[in-house]
């Protein structure tokens, strides 16, 4: 049966893309057949009249995945705002059996699944007259567990401690927190000290800074991640998903 994991964030840009990118290498560098799923994407680029879905290329390029971009990631949006949103501007609301559909075929395909979030865990996906339905509501579908990553640097205890009480509170398990950013310092790590003795969640992995994003960003998060997360610790966390 496929395994799988959902990765959120504390807030929006903490660097979930990246911490999943390392995720994905790690384990199909070491031949576990994995793929990366993600719902919906905002803030895609526009070249000529393509949208290149830059998370879901990123991912792919960073762990050697070979899987067309709309069955990983169904919908794309241009506007950089919460999906939403970007839906109304642009006329294209979230089918949810499309996402089921796509996350199904994924299931049948391969034997573990990476899924990572828009923004943090409140982040509304659908605003119709239904209600609002958030990336929480999402997750209780899929029936996953998470990971939680968080930033490494000043106002992360708060924003993780927050983030933690509120998943709990919903009933959905956390295996583990990922922290990004991470440097060698007294700061960082009396932060995840703290955020430990406050949450009762381990720190799975410290994912350290990378100086710059445009030097060779592939190499350098294949070797951030190499150094941050053992294969061992990332099968454990997986679950079986239903």
């Amino acid at each position: 049966m496929t395994k799988g994991i959902f990765i959120v964030g504390t807030d929006t840009d903490v660097g979930k893309t990246i911490v999943a990118a390392g995720l994905m290498h790690v384990l199909r560098s070491n031949n576990y057949n994995a793929a990366y799923f993600k719902a919906a994407l905002s803030g895609a680029l526009k070249i000529g009249n393509k949208l290149i879905t830059g998370d879901a290329k990123l991912v792919s390029e960073v762990s050697n995945l070979e899987e067309v971009y709309k069955n990983i990631t169904p919908y794309i949006y241009k506007a950089p705002v919460s999906p939403h949103l970007a839906a109304k501007l642009e006329n294209n609301p979230m089918d949810l059996n499309i996402v089921r559909e796509k996350y199904d075929a994924l299931k049948e395909k391969y034997d573990f699944i990476i899924a990572e979030g828009s923004g943090g865990i409140v982040c509304p996906l659908i605003d119709d007259e239904r209600g609002v339905y958030t990336l929480e509501n999402l997750i209780k579908e899929l029936n996953m567990s998470v990971i939680i990553v968080a930033r490494a640097g000043l106002g992360t205890i708060n924003h993780t401690a927050l983030t933690v009480r509120y998943i709990e509170n919903l009933g959905i398990k956390i295996k583990g927190i990922i922290i990004n950013n991470y440097k060698e310092d007294f700061l960082c790590d009396d932060n995840i000290k703290i955020i430990e003795k406050l949450t009762k969640v381990p720190i799975i992995g410290k994912f350290k800074n990378i100086e710059s994003l445009e030097d060779n960003m592939i190499k350098a998060i294949r070797t951030k991640a190499e150094e941050a997360f053992k294969i061992e610790k990332i099968i454990e966390v997986m679950e079986e998903l239903k």
